[in-house]
């Protein structure tokens, strides 16, 4: 499948059943009581599952533990990945840091400071991007291996996935979900104006983006199993 399929797709894919994009919405709004995120989690990885399967319908809410424990996974896997970032922050911080010890001037200092949050935002954004880009199919790895937590982090697996997809596509593919979920977004904050965007965002917006990136991710990686490695 090109982009265009994919999100011509995914796009359609919640609208299939607003009930469940409903039921979403009354759990994503009941994880302010912070177990329920659980279940949001394990809907969306329940949903990449599906779409791995062939399945274009929209999962049931059914065998709640079960999901439980999905989203469980998610969080886990989002831990370890993580784990990177906060070293590189902690690195770059005693790096800035030491270069303020060696500074003697205000004007030296204001600069070592400007330019040393400049750069080491530049590298940490960046890496958070990759990493980012790496969990998602990570994730979506471990959905086609049944669940198995170990999927998540078997590199090569994951890697040729990305390879076979073509980052080019993948990261051309993630832009366009951001785009069009910043657009949801908008839309729920303008209509917030007159009261109904605080129903609609958290309602039917929030869940319809989270169904639609999930699908999206689901069909991207069913495209890479479709097609041969691209060198």
């Amino acid at each position: 499948m090109d982009i265009g399929e994919i999100v011509s797709d995914s796009i359609k894919y919640p609208s299939s059943n607003w009930g469940k994009v409903l039921i979403l919405g009354v759990i994503m709004i009941a994880s302010i009581l912070i177990v329920p995120i659980f279940l949001v989690y394990g809907y969306i990885f329940r949903i990449i599952k599906a779409t791995l399967a062939g399945i274009n319908e929209l999962p049931d809410f059914d065998e709640i533990g079960d999901m439980f424990v999905d989203g469980l996974k998610i969080f886990v896997v989002a831990i370890v990945y993580a784990i990177p970032v906060w070293i590189i922050t902690l690195v770059l911080n005693m790096i800035i840091g030491a270069s303020v010890d060696v500074t003697t001037t205000t004007t030296a200092l204001d600069a070592a400071m400007f330019w040393g949050i400049i750069a080491s935002n530049l590298v940490l954004g960046i890496v958070a991007i990759i990493i980012g880009l790496i969990e998602i199919i990570a994730i979506a790895n471990m959905a086609y291996n049944d669940g198995e937590i170990g999927a998540a982090f078997r590199f090569s697996e994951i890697m040729d996935i990305i390879a076979t997809i073509g980052w080019g596509k993948y990261i051309a593919t993630y832009i366009v979900i951001i785009i069009i979920a910043a657009i949801g977004v908008l839309i729920g904050m303008l209509t917030m104006f007159i009261l109904i965007g605080f129903i609609l965002l958290p309602l039917v917006i929030a869940p319809y983006i989270a169904m639609f990136g999930s699908r999206a991710i689901g069909l991207l990686v069913v495209s890479s199993l479709e097609a041969e490695p691209v060198e």
